[in-house]
């Protein structure tokens, strides 16, 4: 929703932006919006818009807290927990987002446009050292963790155990769920209240993966030589969706083709995960990487998946990051378990993964900012609604393919380290 007119019109065109803003904003709070995706696609980009302009006119929240992504996140939440956005309309969001698609479409339009958008050396090269990093910002993490719970004498393994391994494991289905059920057979003990000694750390992992998102893009900008200004390796050229060439010339038929390219390599991974025990995005990765390296897809499609993905980024990123506010985000529970000691556990276990991740990525030809973002706060925050919010607010929404193997993968990965962490306790 920004304004690219030419002066002269600009002021009639915020007048008219507002004007409809304020109109479908009051209609979703009174409850009368129409049904359906016409009333909810209405309302969350008008709600993230104009939350999303106010914070990057804030100017502490933009420059230290990531800025718009932020307020968007937390102000949809906000009116939620008050009541100004009623239940019903919660509730028609987060099942336009979850069951009717809308997350799904715009993390494959990431997926396949920043992949094939890559150079495919580089894409490779990538591929073999990503793991090692998130490794790095892993082992890294749980270190932390388990220090700080020393400190505060809550124990080294219990903060592992209840903090360190559930915030990095992914998110909540695919993270803390199974952790529960693996934790609650080896102790003996009842899933559920397992469950609900993870969560608060999960919930509050994410909340510090977002402001730590903000802080590493404004430490980017300060320090120039820790950041690929969202290239992820050294010598990685910019995405061809970010190029001159696509921004100028805008064709309306390349982003039907990118549309139906994106959308087709889910098919694809959504119909291998019958055959494999992954997550269809992981298996879409796997899809649109070995076409990548192979060469085999054309150019023009390549190029449109790239454009497609621009402009899903351009033009819809304010409003899922209200749908995340609004379906994804409890305010309610995170004050419930705020204290300072628990707050030092979360802080020091995202602290950790940034600081291994960077590190080890640094080492191994990453740029360590991107690194840190990638392999380390999206492997703390909770899943894909979570790996949204952390590449909007450090403004590196490219990165989604490995933000996707992080919390995906990676979240794999911490279940089998938890299996074996277990036997030996």
């Amino acid at each position: 929703m920004s304004v690219t007119e030419a002066p002269s019109s600009q002021r009639a065109v915020f007048l008219c932006l507002s004007l409809f803003c304020l109109i479908v904003i009051c209609a979703g709070c009174a409850g009368l919006l129409p049904t359906g995706f016409s009333g909810v696609i209405a309302f969350i980009m008008a709600l993230g818009g104009v939350l999303n302009a106010l914070g990057e006119r804030l100017g502490w929240i933009r420059n230290y807290l990531g800025g718009g992504p932020i307020v968007v996140i937390f102000g949809s939440s906000l009116m939620v927990a008050v009541g100004l956005i009623p239940e019903s309309l919660s509730q028609n969001v987060t099942v336009f987002v979850r069951d009717q698609g809308f997350l799904t479409l715009f993390i494959s339009a990431l997926i396949s446009g920043s992949l094939l958008g890559m150079d495919r050396d580089l894409l490779l090269k990538s591929a073999v050292w990503f793991f090692p990093v998130i490794l790095g910002g892993v082992v890294c993490a749980l270190i932390f963790a388990g220090a700080a719970g020393f400190l505060i004498g809550s124990g080294f393994t219990e903060a592992i155990f209840f903090v360190g391994l559930p915030i990095m494991g992914g998110g909540m289905g695919a993270g803390a769920v199974p952790l529960a059920e693996i934790f609650a057979r080896v102790i003996d003990s009842d899933s559920t209240s397992v469950l609900s000694k993870m969560m608060p750390a999960v919930v509050l992992g994410n909340l510090f993966a977002i402001i730590a998102a903000g802080l590493l893009e404004k430490l980017g900008k300060n320090y120039t030589c820790l950041s690929g200004d969202g290239r992820l390796m050294k010598g990685q050229a910019k995405i061809l969706g970010h190029s001159e060439e696509n921004e100028s010339v805008v064709c309306l038929a390349r982003m039907g083709s990118g549309l139906f390219v994106s959308t087709s390599f889910y098919v694809a991974g959504y119909l291998l995960s019958y055959l494999l025990p992954l997550h269809p995005y992981a298996l879409m990765i796997l899809c649109v990487g070995v076409v990548k390296a192979t060469g085999v897809m054309p150019d023009y499609f390549e190029e449109s998946a790239a454009l497609w993905g621009n402009f899903m980024v351009l033009a819809l990123t304010p409003a899922l990051l209200a749908c995340i506010g609004i379906g994804f985000t409890d305010l309610q529970q995170v004050a419930m378990v705020i204290s300072v000691p628990y707050v030092f556990l979360v802080v020091a276990t995202v602290t950790g993964a940034v600081i291994g991740a960077g590190t080890v990525g640094r080492l191994l030809g990453f740029y360590p900012i991107e690194a840190s973002i990638t392999a380390g706060l999206c492997m703390a925050n909770m899943g894909g609604t979570g790996d949204i919010a952390v590449l909007s607010a450090s403004r590196r929404m490219n990165l989604m393919p490995f933000a996707q193997i992080s919390s995906r993968m990676g979240g794999a990965m911490i279940l089998l380290l938890a299996t074996a962490l277990m036997g030996l306790v």
